[in-house]
């Protein structure tokens, strides 16, 4: 049985020890990526796998609000070719709307037939470090997200929320220790980064993401 969590427009079932999450599918009969489908009170779910969505990882470690909303607008950095853009896509519903960033012109692909399926997302072939290169395509948003493989990616963020992110909007930064600093113990990083956010953004939550995402962890932040 299916019911609501307790984050806004994302549901759960408990199958025997394991919590499996989803979110209500905004293009019927469409999976991404190859995620089951289910049918129950005349809406369709999809699977969120956490071993393919950091966010999805850290609601299942125990985040108690992702700051995501039904109707908000999202920056989201790093889309790849769309899995957790898309279960985003689900919880923003058709009133809310995602730009979509990545680099590599390979996913961009895979992410403009997303965009046929779903109306919600405009992929922006863009480096998201370079913020003049988004200013003419992307408006101030609710929400900022960032998944990005890069040793200054602590920076990224935050120019990019300073510059697009609406007062007591959420940012979420999916911090990758592997690609900070590779000699350095996860934990020592995660601190680093803790003490760089804290001077301009307020944290509300800290998740490592062991087991789903090796050297992971999502900060959750606010704008002062």
């Amino acid at each position: 049985m299916i019911k609501s969590s307790k984050i806004f427009e994302v549901y759960e079932s408990q199958e025997g020890r394991r919590k499996q999450l989803y979110t209500v599918n905004i293009a019927p009969g469409q999976s991404v990526y190859s995620e089951k489908l289910v049918q129950q009170n005349g809406a369709e779910y999809r699977e969120w796998d956490a071993f393919k969505s950091k966010l999805a990882a850290s609601i299942l470690n125990g985040s108690p609000n992702i700051g995501i909303r039904k109707n908000d607008v999202v920056l989201y950095l790093g889309s790849a070719s769309g899995t957790t853009v898309s279960h985003v896509s689900d919880i923003v519903g058709n009133n809310g709307f995602v730009f979509a960033v990545d680099i590599a012109p390979r996913v961009m692909r895979d992410l403009i037939f997303l965009c046929y399926q779903r109306k919600n997302i405009a992929p922006v072939l863009a480096d998201a470090n370079k913020i003049e290169e988004l200013k003419e395509r992307v408006c101030s948003v609710d929400v900022l997200y960032q998944d990005v493989a890069q040793k200054n990616q602590v920076e990224i963020f935050l120019k990019n929320a300073d510059l697009f992110l609406k007062n007591d909007g959420y940012a979420l930064l999916a911090a990758k220790a592997r690609s900070i600093d590779v000699t350095k113990n996860p934990k020592q990083i995660f601190k680093e980064v803790k003490e760089k956010l804290e001077k301009d953004l307020t944290i509300i939550d800290y998740r490592e993401l062991e087991p789903f995402q090796k050297d992971h962890c999502m900060f959750i932040c606010k704008k002062k």
